[in-house]
């Protein structure tokens, strides 16, 4: 689609000279503002073995590293709790963050002793959806991410999965014991890789259908400059020009028709619906992805990022620096970029249509302008494109095309905030400066 490659371009060039890091000087991050409710997010960075397309911080797991790396991560999870912060919720992301189950289970009960936690969202993997983790996990998280990314064995052993978590067949029946211990577990989905099949796609959508999981993300692959070559050699080249086919059949095939399984919650998330949850014994999905429900948030561990009042905070990559770091009592805090006026209306106007609706009221009060002053071209390209099935004085809301050009926009954005940490990742020296993939290279 050439809108596709214009809307791509558009946002690359952004990314590229907005995303750019600065060295930062503070020792800590701001204060919270008044009123303003925040979300935490917790990085664990560590792997048994680390994925090729993944481009966040993530180190192969040593339990002499991990163990005080935790105890650091909860010195400075006070250390926002000093400056005034409270949670209501928690994001745990990695790498692998119930690798060592004992530690997160402690971390996560100082921080319910520590603030008003009402909820906890984490990441992990099949290998962890076992008695012994869930039992533990149970009570404690709330909405839980198993990254599956396919049920397809021939995809599974391309990206080094099938030996670490087992077959599809076997993450399949994982699942379906794992989903009456949480609120919400949402399987994570990858879609266009570059040898997956229409026919492969669908049958990973009737799995999601048939697992009985409360929620599902199908995001598409996307790149940065550290996994790039890596990813071509395991993966191949994607193939961009059937993306958005791609997109039509899971949107269709789980959102769709007269009585669909699901319901959007975002552009690639969704929702089992109510009918549904009720006929698998479960509560209604109201847990979100955390980008949908904080706008800013303070982030902690290394390798994290930051979102405050406009400016993005970057923690150092370096296991060591960071742990030196907190325990002289200071944050970790590496580097920062400051977006202008323009591209936080941008940043707004791409998540509440990520989210499916932007309030037009919301956006005048907060930026002094109507969204059409503000962003005269982005508003021309989706209307001029058919992107929009509202467009009044209250608010905007997509069509299905729409919600594909939101797609292209966040996956864009999500590529340049790899690329930021590819900035950051740069800095390393010595060993850490090393990716040590699966298969022992180096890159």
């Amino acid at each position: 689609m050439i809108s596709e490659r214009m809307l791509t371009r558009v946002i690359k060039t952004m990314a590229k000279r907005e995303l750019r890091l600065e060295p930062a000087t503070e020792r800590t991050l701001p204060g919270p503002k008044p009123g303003l409710r925040y979300m935490l997010y917790m990085h664990i960075p560590f792997c048994q073995r680390l994925c090729p397309y993944c481009s966040f911080n993530r180190y192969p797991f040593r339990e002499e590293v991990a163990r005080p790396y935790f105890k650091n991560l909860r010195r400075e999870m006070l250390m926002l709790k000093d400056l005034g912060y409270d949670f209501e919720s928690i994001y745990c992301g990695g790498g692998t963050p119930t690798i060592m189950i004992d530690e997160l289970c402690e971390t996560l009960d100082l921080a319910r002793d520590t603030f008003s936690i009402k909820e906890v969202c984490s990441e992990t993997n099949p290998n962890h959806l076992t008695g012994p983790y869930l039992e533990k996990m149970e009570g404690r998280i709330q909405r839980l991410s198993v990254g599956v990314q396919s049920f397809d064995d021939t995809l599974l052993k391309q990206m080094d999965r099938y030996e670490k978590y087992g077959s599809g067949e076997e993450i399949f029946e994982r699942i379906q014991e794992a989903r009456e211990h949480f609120d919400i577990l949402n399987v994570d989905m990858i879609f266009n890789f570059p040898s997956q099949t229409e026919e492969v796609l669908r049958r990973d959508i009737e799995r999601i259908r048939e697992s009985g999981c409360q929620q599902t993300t199908f995001s598409p692959l996307y790149f940065s400059n550290a996994t790039t070559r890596h990813m071509l050699d395991t993966l191949g080249h994607p193939n961009y020009e059937r993306e958005y086919e791609y997109y039509k059949i899971l949107d269709e095939e789980l959102a769709g028709g007269s009585d669909p399984a699901f319901e959007r919650r975002t552009v690639w998330t969704f929702n089992r619906t109510g009918r549904n949850l009720h006929a698998c014994g479960e509560s209604a999905a109201s847990v979100d992805e955390f980008g949908v429900s904080y706008e800013e948030y303070p982030a902690i561990g290394s390798g994290s990022v930051t979102h405050l009042d406009g400016t993005i905070y970057v923690n150092t990559f370096s296991i060591k620096e960071y742990n030196e770091a907190i325990e002289s009592g200071r944050m970790s805090l590496m580097g920062k970029t400051k977006m202008s006026r323009r591209d936080l209306m941008r940043y707004r106007f791409m998540q509440d249509l990520y989210a499916l609706r932007l309030d037009k009221e919301r956006f005048k009060r907060d930026f002094g302008v109507s969204v059409e002053r503000g962003l005269p071209m982005e508003m021309a390209f989706m209307q001029a494109n058919g992107a929009f099935q509202t467009n009044n004085d209250r608010e905007l809301t997509l069509t299905r095309r729409g919600r594909y050009y939101a797609l292209v926009m966040q996956r864009q954005f999500l590529s340049g905030l790899n690329e930021l940490r590819d900035q950051a990742r740069s800095q390393l020296t010595g060993p850490e400066r090393e990716l040590v993939f699966a298969d022992g290279t180096v890159r």
